[in-house]
């Protein structure tokens, strides 16, 4: 059988353009650098120019135009492809009058790839070989899609920029190519055989669907589209399903022997079948190109309809001829013959449905841009986290509940500990206990004893006391020269006193030692409590080293109540009592209760295991894509999608739910067996016993327990202890620093003190010999032979005074009252060697000494002056009452003061008491520097055998002398004597036991 010519529609065309930059510019301006998206652009670009060149009749082009239809559609979920937005002018040219139109719209673009899409389908089927099975199942099935595609464009495109798009001019392509669907099916069903009847009725469908075409293919709207070789060829199969239809029609009806009725319908089948051949016969033999026809479609139509006019009119004939012969049935009129049932075979195929079992996600390919989620979106898909997170959390709060409730009751019943002491008896109920092994590891892991630490506190209180002692001696050694000069020199003694200047020393040095009393009374609390502890604390140190010692200390401890139950019970536990009743034993009681248990704790697992796996599969639904590609279905309807896709985790909260219901039943039977196990009288019998051991197990804890605690509170007493003793230490450290500056800098100030006042001392003195020279010149002259020489006088006892190991340092001479006329008068003895007045060994003390006897040199003490037995003390000379002293003058090989001694020396600190200054008391910590070593004892007075005549003389002037000092400095035992006091004779040294410038030359 010849094939039925068909109509294919013509595709579309398009030019080029450019997706890359219009993309690129609204990512940069909405989701950030564009170049991360380079990649996704150009394949978007690659796949319209593979559009562009696909075939219009293969299953290949048809997927290049899905695909690129696809991601299309994608790409309008995220980017709002249009003038203001992604801007691509899109340029299409009409199928059919090939006039072109171009637009921004992504509307326009999707509307005329569905074109082409449905226009390839078309032209595939067309295209088949209807003569095989396959080829009748494609074009039967293409029809019905490009018939689908283009109802699709109807129904959702409105506005047609063109005229291939319009709506009249798609639904006569949709009438045209549901007609031929339906001229399809019906070859198929005419060439098995089927029905007249059936077949009558299948005609009569592709009849109207051909004649709803040409009234599209001639209609006013669509005027000029079309070929008007369209509108003949569908001419001509209308009229040909027509005649079909009746022809068909009339071999039903003769085979139900209306023969009469046949003959009608046969003859109306002729007409139309004439007509149809006679419009086969119009369709030109060589189309034009936009029929999109062969050339062999005209004179295929032909025969086709010229063979089926032939079969009629036999038909026709054969019929006639047996109804005149035998029938005799009336022939009805035209008018008369009933219309033919109508049944459609053929329907639009919906976009949904053409790649129905198909996978889309390969034909169309990944989401390009899936990268690039929508705000829109993504607020959504937080919306619906936010629900998936209450469900879940509601889950959890239901299983915590559930698990609470359990442990609860268990804790209630005393389970399942009850049970191994029902099963393994009490005496064995006193093990170790775990916070009893828990301390004696804590206090074992030490690193080291308290016994050390104990030693390293006292070390450290000796340190600190020894700074600060050392520090006050220095402050009192340094107060005692000062005013020792004083003293001696009064008014010329400038130098300020250091009382004044070491109040905020002496104050912190008291505030420390204080401080350092009260921590050494913390000290003695902490080593009472650690005495008393310390047996307790060191077996437990002990037992954390080794699990065999730690069994043995808590054995020892319990060993009297496991003889007191073993005495009781001799080794029997109650599951080998037996009461001699027929009920159920205590061991399958027992038994009983551990199997409810066992169920409990499975319940827990299970339950505990799908609430993981209910939050795992919650944690990995996303439904981001699901929201992309359905954003406009689902606006204002997102709580209703929300509360669908939650759906799927119903099955886990069922699993939930039954499972607590499980529980709760479980919990009563178990509760109605335990207390029916504490009910039986074996048992009751032991709660006596049972209740005792635990109070006993509980005094045992008790005990280690405040072992334990008097240990923690000792060793943090013994931390804050070596926290305080650290910081005291450089604290004290630190003002053993400052007094050392202060006494080094107060040295260096006396040393250039006296170094004025010796200085200017020396220069009166030469003054005065030179007068004395000159006044006793004159004496010598006017008194001529008969005047008495005073050094015949004076001289032996000056003489003795002057020798190389008593000399003493130049003073200032003091003549006697019973020499007014100065006659006669003993003239002075030369002056003595250089030698440093009272004090200046003490202000010299960084140089070195002449020789080294008796000296003693320390960093933080005062240097001696050597060679006592060369320069005697001007107190401790011994000279006649009568004898003026000698004049101090300074010789001119003196030692002088050297300033460059104490260049180094750093200005002194403590020159004023200033508010805020050194005046903080640091009441905690008081300050000690190291072991002090004085100075070794100074030497005693010259030997009395010297001066035995000067005695009782000096020995009378004493009092005197002492009442004079007691206005200056307020030192009667140390203090130096006045200068202007040297006149005097010193005193008898065996009658000087109150001296207070008795030693002063030794401890220079």
């Amino acid at each position: 059988m010849q094939q039925s010519p068909t109509i294919s529609c013509p595709l579309k065309t398009t030019t080029e353009i450019d997706w890359i930059g219009p993309l690129k510019s609204y990512i940069a301006k909405t989701y950030g650098d564009p170049e991360k998206y380079n990649e996704e652009c150009a394949t978007l670009n690659r796949l319209r120019q593979d559009m562009r060149g696909a075939g219009k009749d293969s299953a290949a082009g048809r997927d290049l135009l899905y695909r690129y239809y696809g991601q299309l559609e994608l790409l309008d979920l995220r980017f709002p492809v249009e003038e203001r937005g992604v801007r691509v002018s899109f340029t299409w040219y009409d199928a059919f009058t090939h006039k072109s139109t171009s637009q921004y719209s992504l509307a326009f673009e999707k509307a005329s790839i569905i074109f082409n899409i449905s226009a390839v389908h078309s032209c595939h089927a067309a295209n088949q070989n209807r003569s095989e099975e396959f080829g009748v199942k494609t074009a039967f099935h293409s029809f019905q899609a490009a018939a689908g595609m283009f109802t699709y464009i109807n129904e959702n495109f409105l506005h047609a920029p063109s005229t291939d798009l319009s709506r009249d001019t798609v639904k006569t392509l949709i009438n045209i190519n549901l007609a031929q669907a339906q001229e399809v099916f019906l070859e198929k069903q005419i060439a098995d055989g089927k029905k007249s009847g059936m077949l009558a009725k299948l005609a009569a469908q592709a009849a109207l669907l051909y004649s709803q075409a040409v009234e599209g293919l001639t209609g006013d709207s669509t005027k000029g589209v079309f070929d008007k070789t369209w509108a003949t060829m569908c001419s001509s199969k209308q009229y040909l399903m027509e005649s079909l239809a009746h022809y068909l029609q009339a071999l039903a009806d003769s085979d139900h022997q209306n023969y009469g009725l046949s003959i009608a319908r046969l003859q109306l089948a002729e007409a139309l079948a004439k007509e149809s051949v006679r419009m086969a016969q119009a369709i030109p033999t060589n189309p034009s190109a936009n029929s999109n026809l062969s050339a062999e479609s005209g004179p295929a139509l032909v025969q086709i309809t010229r063979r089926h006019h032939g079969l009629t009119i036999e038909k026709l004939n054969e019929l006639v001829k047996d109804n005149d012969y035998i029938y005799h049935q009336a022939i009805p009129s035209e008018s008369a013959i009933p219309h033919i049932p109508k049944m459609p075979a053929a329907k639009a195929i919906p976009v949904q449905e053409l790649y129905q079992g198909q996978d889309i996600t390969g034909i169309i390919g990944p989401d390009i841009f899936q990268k690039i989620v929508p705000m829109s979106v993504t607020e959504s898909a937080s919306l619906y986290d936010e629900e998936k997170a209450k469900l879940v959390r509601a889950e959890a709060e239901k299983v915590d509940i559930a698990n609470a409730e359990m442990v609860a009751a268990l804790d209630y019943l005393k389970l399942p500990h009850s049970l191994k002491l029902l099963k393994n008896g009490f005496a064995d109920g006193i093990d170790v206990a775990d916070e009893f092994r828990e301390w004696c590891s804590e206090m074992a892991s030490r690193p080291e004893g308290m016994d050390v630490v104990f030693t390293g506190l006292k070390t450290s209180k000796r340190k600190i006391k020894e700074i600060l002692e050392a520090s006050s001696k220095s402050l009192d050694q340094e107060e005692l020269v000062c005013e020792k000069m004083r003293g001696k020199y009064q008014d010329e003694w400038t130098q300020q006193p250091s009382s004044r200047l070491t109040q905020t020393l002496r104050a912190d040095i008291r505030s420390y030692q204080e401080a350092i009393a009260a921590a050494v009374a913390s000290d003695n609390q902490l080593w009472t409590q650690y005495k008393v502890m310390v047996p307790d604390m060191k077996d437990m140190v002990i037992a954390g080293q080794n699990d065999i010692e730690l069994e043995r200390l808590w054995n020892s401890r319990a060993s009297a109540v496991h003889i007191e139950n073993a005495n009781g019970r001799g080794g029997e536990t109650l599951l080998d009592v037996d009461d001699g009743e027929g009920g159920p034993t205590v061991m399958e009681q027992i038994e009983h209760v551990e199997d409810l248990l066992k169920k409990l704790n499975l319940i827990k697992r299970e339950r505990a295991q799908v609430l993981k796996d209910l939050k795992d599969i919650v944690h990995n639904d996303d439904i981001s894509n699901m929201l992309i590609l359905n954003k406009k279905a689902i606006q204002n309807h997102e709580n209703q999608l929300f509360m669908n896709e939650l759906e799927k985790f119903r099955p886990h909260q069922n699993r939930l739910l039954q499972a607590t219901h499980k529980q709760s039943a479980l919990m009563k039977e178990l509760t109605t067996a335990y207390g029916d196990l504490l009910q039986d009288k074996r048992i009751r019998a032991e709660q006596s016993r049972y209740e005792a051991l635990s109070r006993q197990r509980s005094s045992i804890i008790s005990k280690f327990k405040k072992s334990y605690q008097a240990f923690l509170d000792i060793w943090d007493g013994l931390e804050k202890a070596q926290q305080f003793y650290s910081e005291m230490t450089e604290t004290a450290e630190s003002l053993e620093k400052n007094v050392e500056t202060f006494v080094s800098n107060r040295k260096s100030e006396g040393a250039m003190l006296l170094s004025s006042i010796e200085k200017e001392k020396g220069t009166e003195a030469e003054r005065q010999q030179r007068r004395l020279r000159e006044m006793m010149e004159r004496v010598t002259i006017t008194g001529g032979q008969g005047t008495v020489s005073p050094s015949s006088n004076h001289r032996p006892p000056h003489s003795q005074h002057t020798s190389p190991g008593a000399m003493s340092p130049p003073t200032t001479p003091r003549y006697p009252n019973q020499y007014p006329d100065y006659g006669a008068p003993t003239p002075p003895p030369p002056p003595p060697p250089a030698q440093q007045p009272i004090g200046a060994s003490y202000y010299q003390g960084y140089a070195p000494p002449p020789n080294g006897q008796n000296q003693y040199v320390r960093r933080d003490s005062y240097p001696q002056v050597p060679g006592l037995p060369q320069y005697q003390a001007p107190a401790m000379m011994r000279r006649d009452s009568n004898q003026p002293l000698p004049s101090p003058g300074m010789a001119p090989n003196s030692q002088q003061y050297q300033p460059n001694h104490y260049s180094s020396c750093p200005p002194p600190q403590y020159g004023a008491q200033t508010p805020g200054g050194y005046q903080q008391h640091h009441q905690t910590q008081p300050y000690n520097p190291g072991a002090y070593i004085p100075p070794p004892p100074p030497p005693g007075p010259p030997p009395i055998q010297q001066h035995p005549a000067h005695a009782p003389h000096n020995s009378q002037q004493q009092p005197q002398q002492l009442q004079n000092r007691g206005s200056v400095g307020q030192l009667p035992q140390t203090a130096y004597r006045p200068r202007d006091s040297y006149g005097q004779p010193p005193p008898a040294p065996t009658q000087n036991k109150g001296d207070p410038w008795e030693g002063l030359a030794g401890w220079k």
